[in-house]
């Protein structure tokens, strides 16, 4: 029998290989006749891929029979000690391209002809390993690129570009002013003090979105994690820029099968329904002792029910995600833990996907990564944005001010360079998020459950994700019978 064959490099870390394999999965349940092999570039840290792929190869499942994993060799380590952790991935995935050159030529290209073969119909490349484009090129291969944030944040990487490129201007300039940006995929002007801290670093990482954004440009589509109820101005706005690649919005696509913590589950089991805030800030998500003592006064004060991820405060110029903290009551003030002990509870790393899955949840504090928010978009939670790094803050502005819905704690907040948000501030956010009133149930909350069932209903038959999905398996299959 002959298959058609697609290669899928993920970008680094677990985050994103683990939305690749749900997109290959969707793709392989649709198309029988399709297989995927990822690629996967080892990283000098710690990120748990092996593990995950060793336990999917094992699985007997059809959803994953037909996904292949081929671990490629270590790159040629970076030609310097750089301390940004967002440059080192760049530097080794752009020291990988040869590496996976030849791993396609050998393993697919090289049985081109023979009887019983496999087809190779192209390559899609995750939004961090872009360059891998120009090897899909050089093959005379279609590239695909796999967008894991937003629509919306996919027009703003294309309007800094397109600012340099053609007015010789950087977004950067706009750094500490007041200045609303006409960003074509926001429905409002977009303020600049929210633009993500990449873009406003001039003379350092700024080269990155602007360099992603003209290899984008060259790819044949753009699979995008979203849905057309959830961002239709920015969609439409894709679409019609005749400067950009087809758009494929198949989303939302989640990792559903997350095993629960039995110690968190049971602590759950026992609040009333939708009754326990939620804080939970990613996985390299993180705060000094000073911010962690407001967020805990806060607490103390809004007398609601809650499950706080709490990590480790990572130290100054450290690479790789924080640890969890070993000790909380170290860094809490005095005796929080135990005035807290019936209502509250102190953890590290949290299942994410299974504690907003749970009934007794009915808000959360997010950092507003994007898979963070399709998820609770999916159960229905209703959300306070408290962005941190990479786009989060873009993100934020998205749901609080264009969709309006969601509230918001300090959407200009940055990681690297913190205000200290007080526990008044938190608190009054806290109360409105968790208020159980008429006013919010037609507001926020109203929101969300609209959304949750259309957010349902995309992927079903007939809906629009499943519509753009047929696009794409059609446009593979046109590759490789033309």
């Amino acid at each position: 029998m002959e298959i058609t064959e697609l290669v899928f490099i993920p970008g680094p870390g677990m985050g994103h290989l683990v939305a690749a394999v749900e997109i290959g999965k969707l793709l392989t349940s649709r198309a029988h006749w399709l297989s995927i092999t990822y690629f996967i570039i080892d990283l000098p840290i710690e990120t748990g891929v092996h593990t995950y792929t060793k336990t999917l190869a094992a699985m007997d499942d059809s959803t994953t029979s037909r996904l292949r994993f081929l671990h490629l060799s270590t790159p040629q380590p970076p030609s310097n000690n750089l301390s940004n952790q967002e440059a080192l991935l760049v530097e080794i995935f752009d020291n990988s391209k040869q590496l996976v050159r030849d791993a396609i030529v050998h393993n697919f290209m090289t049985i081109k002809g023979k009887s019983g073969c496999t087809r190779l119909a192209g390559v899609i490349v995750d939004m961090f390993s872009d360059k891998m484009i120009q090897v899909a090129t050089e093959l005379g291969l279609p590239s695909y690129v796999f967008f894991t944030s937003s629509a919306a944040f996919l027009g703003l990487m294309f309007y800094a570009q397109t600012l340099k490129d053609e007015h010789n201007r950087y977004i950067s300039d706009f750094k500490d002013s007041d200045t609303l940006l006409p960003v074509s995929t926001y429905v409002h002007p977009l303020p600049a003090k929210v633009l993500p801290s990449v873009m406003l670093d001039k003379y350092g990482r700024l080269h990155l979105p602007l360099s992603t954004a003209r290899m984008i440009r060259q790819a044949k589509g753009i699979i995008i994690n979203t849905f057309m109820e959830l961002e239709p101005h920015p969609i439409k706005s894709l679409t019609n820029d005749n400067g950009v690649p087809s758009i494929y919005p198949v989303g939302p696509i989640i990792n559903l099968n997350q095993e629960p913590d039995e110690s968190i589950n049971s602590w759950l089991d026992d609040q009333p329904d939708s009754s326990v805030l939620f804080l939970c800030f990613g996985s390299y998500g993180s705060f000094d002792e000073q911010q962690l003592k407001e967020i805990a006064i806060a607490l103390d004060r809004s007398n609601c029910f809650f499950l706080w991820a709490l990590r480790k405060p990572q130290a100054k110029g450290e690479i790789g995600a924080p640890d969890d903290l070993a000790r909380p009551e170290q860094v809490l003030p005095h005796g929080f833990l135990t005035r807290n002990m019936h209502r509250g509870k102190v953890i590290g790393w949290a299942p994410q996907v299974a504690v907003l899955s749970h009934r007794s949840i009915g808000g959360f504090i997010t950092h507003c990564g994007w898979n963070s928010i399709l998820e609770s978009l999916w159960f229905g939670v209703p959300i306070a944005t408290w962005p941190m790094y990479a786009e989060q803050q873009v993100n934020a502005f998205e749901l609080v001010v264009d969709l309006e819905m969601a509230v918001d704690i300090k959407m200009e907040y940055r990681s690297e360079s913190p205000v200290l948000v007080t526990a008044e501030e938190i608190k009054s956010i806290i109360r409105r998020l968790m208020m159980d009133s008429t006013e919010e149930k037609n507001g926020i909350r109203k929101k969300m459950e609209e959304l949750q069932e259309k957010s349902r209903k995309a992927l079903l038959e007939g809906g629009s994700s499943y519509c753009f999905l047929e696009n794409l398996i059609n446009d593979f299959k046109g590759h490789w019978s033309s």
